[in-house]
């Protein structure tokens, strides 16, 4: 068997692909036109994931800098024992949760994991299509409105879910990563990944129809006949 085969065959049994492959051993080499490739194929996608795992996503660009910078000094340490994708995702994660620790000791708003919320027995086959709605194909300039304020709601209720339900959720819902791929990038196994899958959607599902319920009220008090009248009293 030619060593090219044997190469290509060891890459499709742990998930690299031959293009990766190639990718990797141009990084290790110090090449860089191929540093400048795998940036301009995961800055994007990693640059997402570390703004919406965060505090403050104003920090992404920084934070997302950082990544590349500990994947170029790491990748001679890189084996194949997972994909290149996984890989990256794991360290872009690690990156978000130490500046998330620098948020919570300087601003003391980290949310823990330990957090109480009401399970929902239907959440595991409910999907919210966050993909759908965090994806901007709007055409007219009001459908364009409308889902950036519909994008920006949900963007906020996902920083008010703990990090580790937050995490599984954007990995799996947005990212569209499978359990299995997911359980190995946060290194936990595949029935505590659907756990917090399951919790995170809950309680990003009851945290929009709060929001809901709040909109909801306060469109009936402004239209509500007393309290105009009230109004033009004073």
């Amino acid at each position: 068997m030619q060593a090219g085969t044997i190469v290509g065959n060891l890459a499709s049994a742990i998930g690299i692909t031959t293009e990766d492959v190639a990718l990797i051993a141009d990084l290790k080499a110090g090449s860089e036109e191929a540093f400048a490739v795998l940036i301009a194929q995961y800055h994007q996608p990693l640059y997402s994931l570390i703004a919406r795992s965060l505090n403050d996503p104003a920090d992404a660009s920084d934070i997302t800098q950082e990544v590349f910078i500990k994947v170029f000094r790491s990748i001679r340490g890189f084996h194949g024992e997972a994909s290149l994708r996984t890989w990256l995702y794991r360290i872009a994660l690690h990156e978000a949760s130490n500046q998330r620790r620098w948020w919570s000791r300087h601003k003391k708003q980290e949310i823990t994991i330990d957090s109480s919320f009401e399970s929902d027995p239907d959440a595991e086959n409910s999907h919210l299509s966050l993909a759908s709605t965090l994806a901007d194909q709007s055409d007219s300039p009001f459908d364009h409105a409308v889902q950036a304020e519909v994008r920006e709601r949900v963007e906020a209720a996902l920083r008010q879910i703990p990090e580790a339900f937050r995490t599984v959720v954007i990995l799996r819902e947005i990212e569209g990563f499978a359990y299995e791929e997911i359980a190995e990038i946060l290194n936990v196994n595949l029935g505590t990944v659907k756990s917090r899958l399951t919790r995170g959607r809950s309680a990003l599902r009851a945290i929009l129809n709060a929001d809901d319920a709040i909109a909801a009220t306060d469109s009936a008090t402004s239209t509500d006949p007393q309290t105009s009248k009230l109004e033009v009293a004073r």
